[in-house]
């Protein structure tokens, strides 16, 4: 039987460190101790768990069976002592130095961080943000283990450790060149399906949510091109006839940039939602709480809030 009161906490610390920079040198830079205590304590955990834990690989330090299995326990747990303590000290935006992981799509970066970075400049000078891709299989697990503090998606169908709520509501537009020859005032249903389209999205096949709508009506429309990026896809549909479907809030900021019309989508589909997303062990964590107002707020900002 393991005696808990006999574990030094902070090993577990030492075990996340080297698991995240895969050696024993960048642990102790990560975490400002030298390199014999981090080997010593290396060895402490190897002989707690009767497992390696990591193997030498070239210059990496290879994770066993055994510690790919405990790293997201671990990293639940440290995360939860750390809100623990820090849920009863005082957090003050304008004094806090701070690191916060955001998980955003490329076509909502441009929506909400404008707004939040204005704010944090003016409230929290030393609050610093990342913005990282999401991968949805991922997200939840990313969450758990502190990889992300909070991330911005559609609905996802995630369990109750993932705690969400709707921060914004957007529609799907049309796209066309100023001047397309055949789009008049309006834009109907049968023009809108006998041009060609550009599809944005991040797989290599498949159809899009328009498609599969389309599709449950005995619709189809023509892609002629699936790209990556909304601003390079507006930039072709200007100087092209192809159409773009695309979120209308990202189709107004590209508007900015390329004369373009936004058109109305010729057939009904759901609002887009948008909710932002963190772990419930990090739920009355201050700074998250701090940082979820924030983003908020920056969507409010950003004319973009769902109506209530």
């Amino acid at each position: 039987m393991v005696h808990i009161p006999k574990i030094d906490l902070n090993l577990f610390v030492v075990f996340d460190a080297i698991y995240r920079e895969g050696g024993v040198t960048r642990a102790s830079e990560r975490l400002h101790l030298t390199q014999p205590a981090i080997s010593h304590a290396l060895s402490r955990l190897r002989t707690l768990f009767d497992d390696p834990l990591f193997v030498r690989q070239g210059h990496a330090m290879i994770p066993t069976p055994v510690a790919r299995s405990i790293v997201e326990p671990v990293r639940r747990a440290l995360r939860t002592l750390e809100a623990t303590v820090t849920e009863t000290s005082r957090f003050d935006p304008a004094e806090a130095h701070k690191q916060m992981a955001l998980g955003v799509h490329e076509s909502l970066e441009a929506t909400v961080l404008p707004g939040l970075m204005g704010r944090l400049v003016a409230r929290a000078p030393f609050i610093d943000v990342t913005a990282m891709p999401i991968e949805r299989r991922q997200l939840e697990a990313r969450l758990a283990d502190g990889t992300l503090d909070l991330a911005l998606d559609v609905v996802l169908p995630l369990s109750g450790d993932v705690l969400h709520r709707r921060v914004a509501e957007d529609r799907l537009v049309v796209v066309a060149r100023r001047d397309h020859p055949a789009i008049g005032i309006a834009l109907d249903l049968a023009t809108y399906l006998d041009q060609s389209h550009v599809l944005v999205t991040s797989r290599r096949r498949g159809a899009g949510a328009i498609d599969a709508e389309l599709a449950r009506r005995g619709l189809k429309r023509r892609i002629r091109l699936r790209g990556q990026y909304y601003f390079a896809a507006c930039r072709v549909v200007s100087e092209t006839d192809l159409l773009l479907t695309m979120p209308e809030y990202d189709a107004r900021l590209c508007s900015r940039q390329f004369d373009n019309r936004i058109l109305p989508l010729p057939i009904d589909m759901a609002p887009i939602d948008v909710h932002l997303y963190w772990h419930v062990s990090t739920d009355k964590d201050p700074a998250n709480q701090w940082m979820r107002d924030e983003i908020g707020r920056a969507f409010d900002a950003a004319s973009f809030a769902p109506d209530e």
